[in-house]
Order: C-alpha cells, then sequence, then structure tokens
C-alpha cells in the first residue's frame, strides 16, 4: 500500500532547475533586447500589426509593403461625361477636317483660269491713251469685263498686270506680275536703237544713254525679275518681216541693227514686237492677260511630282531578275503606254510575240504594208468571259508605234 501512494507533492531535480532557470535567463535578455530596439527605432503600425502571417506574404512589384487602396468604380454619369466629352473631341476633329477641306476647294477654285481672270487687273499708263487709236483697248477690255485701271506706271508708256491675292494667303492684297509690255511707236524705238548702238560703240555707262533706253534700264535694275516686251506700233510690214525698213530710216548697216537686237535680247532680256496698229495691240494684251489667268494653276499642277504615276504595286515598275524573269511584264506595260490599250489586249500580244524584237521579225516578213498593220487584227482577246479580237485600228497604232522613224509623228 506504501508503495500504491500517490505523491502529494512533485520533486524537482537538480537538471530541471538548471534549464528552468536558463530559460528565465534567456527569456529575460529577448525582453531586454526588444525593448531596446523599440526604444532605438519607432515601430510602423503596419509591423505592429502584421505579426507572423505579414512575414510569409510576397513581395509587392513596387517594392512596397503597403497594400494599393480600393480602386474607386467610377458612375454611370461619370462614364457617360466621358463618352460624351469624346464624342465632342471626334465631332471637332472632323468639323476642322471638313472646314480644312472647304478651304482647300475654295483656294483651287481661286486658281483656276476662270476664277483668276476675275482677279487680274490691266493697268494702263495715261501717256499711252494719248496715241491714236488706244481706245480700242479701253473699249475691248470693258466689253469683255475685265478690270482695268488707268494710273502713272514706274516705267513710261508700259502695261502691267495686278492679281488679287486670296484671303489669309499672305499679308498682301494683291501681287504684280512679272509681265511688262512697253509701247512704243516707230519713232521712239528708233531713237532707242541709235542709243543703244552709240552706247555700245563709246561703251559707256548705261546710266548715261538717252531716249526710253535710260528709262528702261533704271526699271530693270530696280527689278530684275521683270520681263519687259517692247511692242512697236505704226510699222509697215516690211519692218515685220526683217530690219530693212528700220535700216533705211535709220541709215545703219543691217549689221549694226542685228547687233542692237541681240543685246537687247540677250543681255537685258527684252523681247521685240512689230505691230501694224493698237488693234494688233489690243490682241497682244488680250493674250497676255488670258496666259497670266492660266499661270498659277499651271504652277500648281506642275508642283506634284509624277502627276501620271498612280499608287500601287506596279507604280515603281517592273522587277527584272538576273535571269530574265519580268522582261515579259516589262513588254506589256511598254505596249500598255498607248492610248486605248488595256492589259487584256497587251497580254494577247506578249502571249503571240514574246519580245518586241520577234515582233519586228514578223512585220519585216510581211510584203505590203496593209499586211504589217493588220498582223494583230486578228488576235482574240479574252476579257470578263467574252472574246473580241484587237482590231484594225489598234494593230496599226502598235504597227507605227514600233516602225514609224518619224519622231513627230501622232499615233492616233
Amino acid at each position: 500500500m506504501s508503495v500504491l501512494r500517490r505523491a502529494k507533492t512533485w520533486e524537482i531535480s537538480d537538471s530541471e532547475e538548471e534549464n528552468e532557470k536558463k530559460s528565465d535567463i534567456s527569456s529575460s535578455q529577448t525582453s531586454t533586447a526588444v525593448s531596446t530596439d523599440s526604444r532605438e527605432q519607432p515601430s510602423s503600425p503596419t509591423k505592429r500589426e502584421s505579426g507572423p502571417v505579414s512575414a510569409l506574404a510576397p513581395p509587392r512589384p513596387d517594392g512596397s509593403g503597403t497594400p494599393s487602396p480600393a480602386r474607386k468604380r467610377r458612375s454611370r454619369e461619370e462614364v457617360e461625361a466621358d463618352r460624351e466629352k469624346a464624342r465632342e473631341r471626334q465631332r471637332a476633329a472632323r468639323a476642322q477636317e471638313k472646314e480644312e477641306r472647304r478651304q482647300a476647294a475654295e483656294k483651287l477654285r481661286s486658281l483656276r483660269p476662270d476664277s483668276c481672270l476675275r482677279s487680274l487687273t490691266v493697268c494702263v499708263d495715261p501717256a499711252l491713251l494719248q496715241q491714236d487709236g488706244s481706245d480700242i483697248l479701253l473699249d475691248t477690255l470693258a466689253a469683255f469685263e475685265w478690270r482695268f485701271s488707268i494710273e502713272s506706271q514706274q516705267l513710261p508708256h508700259s502695261i502691267t498686270w495686278t492679281r488679287d491675292l486670296p484671303q489669309g494667303e499672305e499679308d498682301m492684297s494683291s501681287v504684280e506680275e512679272e509681265q511688262v509690255l512697253l509701247v512704243l511707236c516707230l519713232t521712239d524705238f528708233m531713237d532707242m536703237v541709235i542709243s543703244v548702238k552709240t552706247m555700245l560703240d563709246s561703251e559707256e555707262e548705261e546710266t548715261e544713254v538717252g531716249s526710253f533706253f535710260g528709262p528702261l534700264l533704271e526699271y530693270l535694275n530696280r527689278d530684275a525679275k521683270k520681263v519687259v516686251t517692247l511692242l512697236v506700233t505704226d510699222a509697215q510690214p516690211d519692218y515685220r518681216a526683217n530690219t530693212c525698213g528700220v535700216q533705211y530710216k535709220l541709215g545703219m548697216d543691217n549689221l549694226d541693227i542685228e547687233e542692237v537686237l541681240v543685246y537687247l535680247q540677250l543681255c537685258k532680256n527684252i523681247s521685240l514686237v512689230f505691230l501694224t496698229g493698237w488693234q494688233e495691240v489690243t490682241d497682244h494684251v488680250c493674250a497676255v492677260t488670258k496666259a497670266l489667268s492660266k499661270r498659277p494653276f499651271k504652277l500648281l499642277t506642275e508642283r506634284t511630282e509624277l502627276p501620271f504615276c498612280v499608287d500601287g504595286s506596279w507604280a515603281s515598275g517592273s522587277r527584272v531578275e538576273r535571269d530574265g524573269s519580268g522582261l515579259i511584264q516589262v513588254w506589256s506595260k511598254q505596249i500598255q503606254q498607248l492610248n486605248r490599250v488595256s492589259p487584256a489586249v497587251a497580254s494577247t500580244v506578249t502571249a503571240a510575240y514574246a519580245s518586241p524584237h520577234l515582233l519586228l521579225q514578223a512585220y519585216q516578213s510581211l510584203g505590203s504594208e496593209e499586211e504589217k498593220r493588220g498582223l494583230l487584227a486578228c488576235l482574240i482577246v479574252k476579257s470578263g468571259g467574252k472574246e473580241r479580237r484587237i482590231g484594225p485600228e489598234i494593230s496599226a497604232r502598235i504597227y507605227r508605234c514600233f516602225t514609224s522613224q518619224n519622231p513627230q509623228l501622232v499615233l492616233d
């Protein structure tokens, strides 16, 4: 019974007492270290709240440990407002594009000859109205309903042109054209020829010459871009055909007259036209006016680089490899350059004659011209499920194109 009696008290061995002491010492050291760290470095709220679970959380891409705030969900009104703003921007962009197209169309319309003709003004020097027959010019301009003005010009006895510019194109409202017509009677022209000849013989300064040539040189020195055409009125037909009449009037050698004319044309870029009267002067003024009205539109079309080339895979031509592949496409394109020759017709010709040399040999083998012109007329062209012949017209044009020796020949 004494053996089975339960002990009322636990006996603690010496080793257990030592372990307990060590654990108490380590726990006290740990608490001391934690308190020291807390005094040196203030703990953040996230560290206090995280606990052991936060140490197992994966690192964030930006390196921060703070969670991103929750994305605010937009209301239906805000979404509709954003969509309305986007639609407003699209409508504004379309309106701006439409306005730009309208302005470009108006600019193009203003450059057309009929519109540009209404913006031209013929400026006539008052001194010209003192000559007999000058009223023909004014009556003709009024009949055509062209604008003209009578005002003093920088060059006496001259006719110039001014053109109104479209609004917003440049700061200036009008620009003066380069073309200038100097109208002189035969007597004044003779004085000019004598002055030019005297200057060339004596080699004197150009500013010292007299007659109408002195003001003309000053005018050209002020603006070298001007193109002056000298119209000599009251000239008989023999003056227009040659210089014999001028030689008789001036008493000068024909070689001297030619020297003066060459000097005016080559050195001063002055063209010379002999006219019988003011009717021919009026016709010349009308011709120059119409030419000036066509000039802006021509400059616009000439500014476009290669307008005859269209966009597409063949715009840059057909590529020819070293083995000769691609030559058949070049041969087909060459035939298509003729008017009213379709790709189907060109393919039919190239299928029958694979090279220009073979076609020329076929022409040489025939005897008469009629057979040569009709060589390709019977070839069958298949296009769109239908069959037709090339015909004698296209056959004759292809024959003339490849056999004619005349570079000025019109094929059509």
